[in-house]
């Protein structure tokens, strides 16, 4: 399910949910609604959406929950229990059904995320325009996990460090678009992103006292306007 709450911060916003919930912060996804700064005539607050793990199968969880930390420690690329083994050979399949050759290893385990990696000369294709292929296999594989009784477990696939590669291309756009709201005086809408993506633009200018932005659309892959504050 999916309930929205507003607060000071986004860290204040995050502690109301989880104490109404009475969840633990890693056991739900959060996607940056809105953010605004304090201002002389406004003051600021950070809306959120929060996304629990009973609806992995049809909503915009945690199937696009982070990246890949760069400080982040490889696991054995071998499958170690039965759940492993069937999700690896699902994604293969899948893979392999497509056309595309592929070797599916674990790259990294934590808690409740389980990362995945697709070696394969056809790594392009896989992960299509702006990552939306690998967005798409990485929904299959959190469905399929489900199916096989690990709905609390988030599946990341990545290639070629392609979630790493994404997110800092999507840091500097956030600055570049700022620095261009700021010396227009207007606001610039962005392309189509999932929830993660979107989260670290708000992030990433959160700290910029004359932006502000805000998601537009509806589905899954909605847009981040960026503004110059009082411009909307």
């Amino acid at each position: 399910m999916t309930y929205e709450y507003e607060a000071k911060t986004e860290k204040e916003a995050i502690e109301l949910a989880a104490a109404e919930l009475g969840l633990e912060k890693d056991q739900f996804d959060v996607e940056i609604l809105e953010s605004q700064k304090n201002s002389l005539f406004k003051k600021g607050y950070v809306k959120i959406r929060v996304h629990t793990a009973d609806v992995v199968e049809h909503t915009d969880s945690g199937e696009f929950e982070g990246s890949v930390p760069k400080h982040r420690l490889f696991a054995d690329p071998v499958p170690q229990d039965e759940f492993e083994k069937q999700l690896v050979e699902f994604i293969a399949s899948v893979i392999r059904k497509m056309g595309y050759d592929v070797t599916v290893d674990i790259m990294f385990r934590e808690e409740h995320k389980l990362g995945i990696k697709l070696s394969s000369s056809h790594s392009s294709i896989l992960i299509g325009r702006k990552g939306k292929n690998l967005d798409a296999l990485q929904l299959l594989a959190n469905v399929y996990a489900g199916r096989l009784g690990h709905d609390e477990m988030r599946i990341i696939l990545d290639t070629e460090n392609y979630r790493i590669r994404r997110e800092e291309s999507l840091v500097r756009l956030a600055y570049t678009t700022a620095d261009r709201v700021r010396n227009s005086r207007s606001s610039i809408l962005l392309e189509p992103m999932n929830p993660f993506e979107r989260r670290l633009i708000h992030t990433t200018l959160n700290e910029i006292t004359d932006v502000e932005t805000k998601s537009e659309g509806e589905g899954l892959y909605k847009q981040v306007r960026v503004y110059y504050k009082g411009i909307r």
